[in-house]
């Protein structure tokens, strides 16, 4: 997988007035879990722009001060008002024990229905995934060649190697719709394709 490196401060105190003053600063309180202890830390919020703005999956090699961690980017808490990157919260890697992390799809092949004058409709943009470290690719690939107007590929028909997908089998990945139900669907407002959503997994959690 790809990896970014990031450098940090240690957090001294880690109350709410000190948060607040932080976020002023345009900085970032952060928490790293999973090790043997749990470690707060923060950096400067364009520091983290090339991680979180990015449909790629990451692991994070983080500095706090000369302690190096790898880890991986579990959850992020954005202002519901300003949209600024308010928390991060990581996941030590232990390349042991399996991780969860969203992978990014990327569609391959020629598309017969795409051939035959059908619209393609994805529906999700990555796919929630367990496995070592070492066996997570950085993409998961769909090929579209065989599928045809009418055709839903779903997560139950795609399978990796070392891998565990977690998303409900049933859910749609992405289909093949003719003109003309694309074109109704373009009517009533429905994008052939969706724009980019956002991290899966935000936390919602209160300020620490």
């Amino acid at each position: 997988m790809k990896t970014i490196e990031i450098t940090v401060k240690k957090r001294e105190k880690t109350g709410k007035t000190d948060t607040r003053e932080l976020r002023k600063q345009d900085m970032v309180p952060c928490v790293l879990y999973g090790g043997k202890d749990v470690l707060h830390f923060y950096a400067h919020k364009n520091e983290f722009r090339k991680l979180v703005y990015t449909p790629d999956a990451l692991i994070v090699h983080l500095d706090i001060e000369g302690e190096k961690h790898e880890a991986i980017m579990q959850a992020l808490q954005f202002h519901p008002v300003s949209d600024n990157l308010n928390h991060i919260d990581f996941i030590e890697v232990d390349e042991s024990k399996p991780v969860v992390i969203n992978i990014p799809i990327v569609l391959t092949g020629n598309c017969i229905g795409i051939k035959n004058g059908g619209k393609l409709r994805e529906k999700r943009r990555s796919l929630k995934v367990r496995g070592l470290v070492k066996n997570l690719p950085e993409t998961l690939e769909v090929d579209l060649t065989k599928v045809d107007v009418g055709h839903v590929v779903k997560v139950e028909d795609l399978s990796y190697p070392n891998i565990e997908l977690l998303d409900q089998a049933r859910s749609m990945v992405v289909s093949v719709l003719s003109s003309r139900v694309a074109a109704k669907g373009m009517e009533e407002g429905t994008p052939a394709v969706p724009a980019a959503a956002p991290v899966e997994g935000a936390a919602e959690a209160a300020e620490k």
